[in-house]
This record gives structure tokens, sequence and C-alpha cells, in this order.
């Protein structure tokens, strides 16, 4: 899917997925700790402005600039400050230890590139960091309520504990659940769920 195809998706006032942020996002929100967030594939802008709402300084980082505009838009209506990045993630670098939030929901990557994305946001989390992450498992397929129809785009527990090796999970769970979110994702689901902590240099608790 490419930026032409997300600029399409998301034209028009409505939000696609919906103005709420992400139910899982919301529940680990207060784990965060005070400090800059960086939200991956974000579309719209649900939780970077639920982010920047309860006070960090988001940068929000899409391919889609239409997507990318209505989340300024929308932060602007707020009265919110909102940094926006347009661009691939298969170019754009995540720098080491800048984060204190890193989040992606429903960043649905090809597998190798979703490997690089989330080795380099471990290591772009701050000493205490928290990593967030909802997405699709393979179960989803017999929903069809939302996401990729292609099962190599779907993730399960056992890669993600791969990719984000070196990080304290603190929540790590394959659930079905009712995701109703706009009219992109709208009924019962199966997903996966990542709340997850980059430790001290001395691998103390922070």
């Amino acid at each position: 899917m490419d930026p032409a195809f997300w600029n399409q998706r998301y034209a028009g006032d409505r939000c696609v997925y919906g103005e709420a942020p992400n139910a899982f996002v919301a529940q680990m929100a207060s784990h965060i700790p005070p400090g800059p967030v960086l939200c991956l594939a974000e579309g719209e802008g649900r939780n970077a402005l639920h982010l920047a709402a309860l006070g960090h300084a988001v940068t929000a980082v899409d391919q889609s600039e239409v997507g990318l505009a209505k989340a300024r838009r929308r932060a602007g209506a707020r009265g919110l400050v909102l940094t926006t990045v347009v661009a691939d993630l298969a170019a754009w670098r995540i720098a080491p230890a800048a984060w204190a939030g890193i989040v992606a929901t429903f960043a649905h990557l090809p597998p190798e590139l979703r490997r690089q994305v989330h080795a380099a946001a471990a290591q772009g989390l701050q000493p205490g960091g928290i990593f967030l992450l909802e997405a699709y498992t393979p179960a989803q397929l017999r929903f069809g309520t939302g996401g990729p129809k292609s099962p190599e785009l779907l993730m399960t527990l056992a890669d993600l504990r791969a990719e984000l090796a070196g990080l304290q999970f603190l929540v790590a769970q394959e659930i079905e659940r009712d995701v109703v979110e706009g009219d992109g994702h709208t009924g019962r689901g199966a997903v996966v769920q990542i709340a997850a902590r980059r430790l001290g240099e001395h691998n103390e608790m922070i």
C-alpha cells in the first residue's frame, strides 16, 4: 500500500479509524514517562493528539500527507502542538535513545521491514521508555473486520518477542476483543498487544 492508497483513504473530513485514540494506547499511556513520543504509521493522528493532550511533545510519522494534514488541523482546533513527518518507514531513521515513548498501532509492514523498524524502535527508546503496539494476528483473517488480507503482514506474539529483544515486557498477549475504531476497524478482532520498557544501562528497572 503506497502513499496514493492512503491519501485516497484519508481524503474527506471523517476520520477513517475514528477520532478517539486506540483503546490499548489510552489504557497504557500513563506508563509512558515524561518526554517526547514518536507515533509510527500514525495516519490521521488519533493517538498522537491524545498523547499531546497528556503533555508529551509528539512527532507523528506517516507516508500519507493527507492523513497528517488532517492531524495538524485537528491539533490546531484543540490548541495542541504536533510535529508531523511525511516519510516512508523504509527510509526514515528512528534516532537512538531519543524517545520516552514509541507507539505503533496496526502498523502492518512487510516482515523484513517490520523487523528493522521494531529493532530500531527498541533502540530508539530512552532508558525507562515505553513501546506500545497493537496489531492484528493471523487469526484476524477469520473475522474480516479490518486489517490486511495477507497473512505475512499480520503479527504473532512469538515474532514480536524476538523483534523486540532486550525490552522488558509489561504486557504481551494475544487476545480477541471488540475493536471499534471508525469505519476502518469495527467488530470482533484478534489482536496482539505489547507494552515493553527499555531498561537502564545496568539492566535495573527505571
